[in-house]
This record gives structure tokens, sequence and C-alpha cells, in this order.
């Protein structure tokens, strides 16, 4: 029996951040200092990557990310239904057309074939953006999306907030890091307390072309650079110009400090989550319970471990769990059916895997620090509630 509520995700903070944090508030710097850029190259480092630019969280990075291709009003890109509605925010925030594309049954991720269809069936050009989601922490075909961007014309930008620390192998046989844009042009990362590194708020944007990464860093300042190899003119040390008209979405020098020691502990919360997960998988094997499909070259992050059970036990499931103090969640309503884009005539029935993926999904508890009895008391409280 367990005392206490189990979350579904929970940030692990140790003395080592507490520490970090504190040096921060001692030192000169508590907004913008040189800690950024240090964490920035730990980032782009880690990931194999030119350039990462750290932001106040990962809505932000996806506006960032669509504001540097020069997204306008009227603009068309393609998302997944199954996502936190940022995902198609950030993009309808410069007036792009959100068009979803429904989901594989296996994998909840975008169905690429879908997207093909999609794609063919409008002249090539027609979509400036697609924006595909490695829901849970499983990372997304890559390579095959590179092919049919090089084929369709459209930039891809991934929304990795779930997957730091996610590998796949491409036809090379080579492994690849989310994040690492070989085959995308932009990533975005979120640095959310129940995320892999937790920093409170905070986010980032990968990528290896300079020119993005220009343009991020510009507009996540105002539009404002001291820069003088991009200044018009100098008047003097003290000289900037606002040469766009950019946000306020820098991070702090404190959430980058706690970024950067929650950095030197992501190999190892990926690997706890996957022990966590195989036991989830092997708790639920000959029940009516379905587990999180993955293919053996892929890494899978795990920021979510997300079940199916019958549509008509899962309201039941999810109130029997509450009762027994395990704070399962339901993850993603799907994003063509909230009122909001309802608006543009998105309605029941136009992502049929997507609907019956939400009707059936829970997601059980899954971080790092959730402890063998917290496990197993999860485990049998699902299958409990079953019966």
């Amino acid at each position: 029996m367990i005392d206490h509520i189990i979350p579904y995700g929970h940030q692990f903070v140790t003395e080592e951040d507490i520490n970090a944090v504190i040096e921060v508030l001692k030192s000169d710097y508590m907004t913008q200092g040189p800690r950024i850029g240090q964490f920035e190259k730990q980032f782009s480092d880690y990931l194999g990557c030119r350039y990462a630019c750290m932001v106040s969280n990962g809505t932000a990075a996806l506006h960032l990310c669509a504001m540097a291709l020069g997204i306008k009003q009227g603009d068309k890109v393609i998302t997944t239904p199954i996502t936190f509605v940022a995902s198609a925010n950030g993009f309808r925030y410069c007036g792009a057309e959100v068009t979803f594309c429904d989901i594989d049954a296996k994998t909840y991720l975008m169905d690429l074939d879908k997207l093909e269809q999609i794609l063919k069936a409008s002249p090539k050009g027609t979509y400036k953006a697609v924006v595909p989601v490695d829901f849970a922490g499983y990372p997304i075909n890559e390579e095959r999306l590179r092919k049919l961007a090089d084929e369709y014309g459209f930039a891809i930008v991934v929304d990795a907030c779930h997957a730091p620390g996610g590998t796949f192998i491409d036809s090379k046989g080579e492994k690849q890091k989310v994040g690492n844009c070989k085959y995308a042009d932009l990533t975005v990362f979120s640095f959310h307390p129940v995320k892999h590194i937790a920093t409170g708020e905070g986010g980032a944007v990968t990528t290896n072309r300079k020119d993005l990464y220009d343009k991020v860093a510009l507009f996540r300042t105002h539009g404002i650079t001291k820069d003088p190899a991009l200044l018009e003119k100098n008047d003097g040390g003290w000289y900037y110009e606002m040469q766009g008209l950019g946000y306020n979405y820098r991070i702090t020098e404190m959430q980058a400090a706690l970024g950067m020691t929650q950095m030197s502990r992501l190999d190892w919360s990926v690997k706890r989550r996957n022990e966590i997960a195989m036991r989830y998988d092997e708790a639920f094997k000959g029940t009516e319970v379905t587990t999180p499909y993955r293919q053996d070259n892929v890494v899978h992050a795990f920021h979510l471990y997300v079940i199916q059970v019958e549509a008509d036990k899962r309201k039941g499931l999810y109130n029997y769990l509450r009762m027994n103090k395990v704070y399962s969640q339901v993850l993603y309503i799907p994003a063509h059916l909230m009122p909001y884009y309802r608006q543009f005539g998105w309605k029941i029935g136009d992502m049929p895997v997507a609907e019956e993926y939400y009707a059936k999904c829970l997601a059980l508890p899954m971080f790092p620090t959730l402890t063998d009895e917290e496990q197993n008391w999860v485990i049998e409280s699902v299958k409990e509630g079953l019966k």
C-alpha cells in the first residue's frame, strides 16, 4: 500500500542542482550571463549539432522556428493531432494554416504514408513546413522525412520536447541522436519540470544552419543585436539595433545553471526510464493492456509510458487509479478537436486513428526516481482496476 500520490511525471532536483542555482544568485548575473552560452555549447556538443539556442520555453522555441523560416499569413504547415497544442500554435502565431496528419496506430507518431498522400494531393511547394512530434519520446523517421522534404519542398521542424536522449539508426547503420539535425532543419526541446531536463520553464532550438540560428537568436531578444558584423552602423560600445520585430523569449542564467547540472544526468535518466518501461512491459504481458511499441534500432526516451485499454474501461480505470493515489494522465486530446481548431472545419472523424488512440490511451507514472515499490503499486492498481 502506497500512502502518497504517484504523479505521471516528476522533476528530480539534487543538491548539485540547488548549489548551481545558489552560485548564480551569489554572482553578478541573474538573467543574461556566461552560463547561457555554456549551456548551449554543452547541449550542442551532446547532440552533435552546430548550434543550440536556449529560449524561455518549448512553445517559444516553436514560434521562433516559424519566424526563422519566414512563415507568414496563409502559409500551410502540417503537424500531428496527438501532441500538446503548442506544436500547432507556434505556427499559427505567424498566421499559418495548420493541416493535421493522422497518426500511425503502432507508434502514435505522424503516419508518414498519410503525410505523403497529403503532399501528393497538392502542387509541390504548397506546404512550407512539416512539424512531426517525437511523441512520448519515440523518434520519428527523420531520414524518410528528409527525402519527402527534398521532393516536396518543405522545411522539417521536429518537436522533440519529449525526446532528449532518444536515438535512431539510419539506413547507413549510423546512430543519430534526436536533435543533431542531420535530417531536420530545426529541432525544438522543452525543459518543463516533467521533462528529462527540468529548469522550471525553458527550451531550446537546435540546427546546423547558421542562417536559421542567427534568426532564432535575433528574434528571441526583441529582434535586437549588438553584433558588429550585423550592425548597419556602430556609434560605440553602447550601440545596438532592433533589426526585426522579436520577442522576449530568453532563458535566464539561473535556468541555464540548473540545466547544465540536469544535463549531466540525461543518459542516466533515459536508461532508468527504459528500465521502468521494460518492467511495465513484462508486468502487462498476457493482459488486456496494450503497451508501447518500439523497434530494436530505436532508443525511446520515454518521457511518457502510454498504455491503451478498451475505451469503455478507460475512464473507470483512470478514476480507480486516482482513488489509489496513482495520478495517471490522458495525453493528448486530439488538437484538431479543440474548439479553436474546429472553427477551421476540423471535426470528429477527420483523424480516425488519433481519435481511437485518444479514446483508449492512459499515461502511467514515468520518471527516473520512480521506485520499484511505487511501480509495483501502479501495476497492481492497473490490474485490479481493470477487473
